[in-house]
């Protein structure tokens, strides 16, 4: 990677996804990783599919910015090359597991669909961001904290439903919170950033890409081709 000026932010990024882990650990633990303990669990392959790789994905965003700084480039870059393989099977993975939630009961398949495929265009965004500047450490750390971020909202959704609404099952108070602390975070981001002179547009990008796909979800926005989609979706024999 090129040398530039480097935050603290990209130095400590390690550090600050294992709390992404644990805040994962946490939101899940109700709905999915206490089922283990309990056996009440009664979750799909696509489900478990899912997760593994979810988790592997954590691993390795803890990993690299930490092996960055303790200078283990040799060990970045393997993993780094990993993750052209890691990536598509978690793609693969929300994409099953989204066709095989679908009961054919929804009253707005697209907008049911929406949710967890706007997760994959922000990741998607990240990702590709992280890859193109692979050689910028300062653009491409922003991408990977991007892809990392993605996974704060399914998570800190779950754990706020479990903490404040328990008997709810859905409340929307609770998801827009979420989403409220999502935007701080990027917020926070933006203005962490604003003297950088590398890179600090990946930021605001993000925000602005989260404050359109959370548009149509609660402003309930049809967007014709992405319904045309969705019921093409829908009828593929995937699962």
């Amino acid at each position: 990677m090129k040398p530039t000026r480097r935050s603290v932010l990209f130095d400590k990024a390690g550090y600050y996804f294992i709390a992404l882990f644990a805040l994962a650990l946490a939101g899940f633990w109700p709905s999915y990783f206490s089922k283990f303990f309990d056996g009440t669990g009664d979750f799909s392959f696509y489900f478990h599919f899912h997760a593994v790789f979810a988790i592997i994905w954590i691993c390795m965003i803890i990993a690299q910015p930490i092996l960055i700084r303790q200078k283990k480039y040799k060990l970045h870059r393997t993993i780094g090359k990993l993750s052209y393989f890691v990536v598509p099977l978690i793609f693969i993975s929300v994409i099953l597991l989204a066709h095989n939630r679908i009961t054919g009961e929804e009253e707005n398949l697209g907008l049911s669909l929406w949710v967890p495929f706007k997760d994959l265009l922000v990741f998607a965004f990240g990702y590709g961001v992280a890859i193109k500047y692979r050689h910028t450490m300062a653009i491409h750390a922003r991408g990977m904290i991007v892809a990392g971020i993605v996974l704060i909202e399914p998570a800190l959704v779950r754990l706020i439903l479990y903490v404040f609404f328990p008997d709810a099952g859905f409340a929307p108070e609770g998801y827009l919170a979420a989403i409220a602390m999502v935007y701080l975070l990027l917020i926070g981001l933006v203005i962490a950033e604003r003297k950088q002179k590398v890179g600090r547009w990946v930021f605001s990008l993000a925000l602005g890409l989260y404050i359109f796909v959370h548009s149509v979800i609660l402003f309930q926005i049809e967007i014709p081709p992405w319904q045309a989609f969705s019921q093409w979706f829908a009828a593929l024999p995937l699962t």
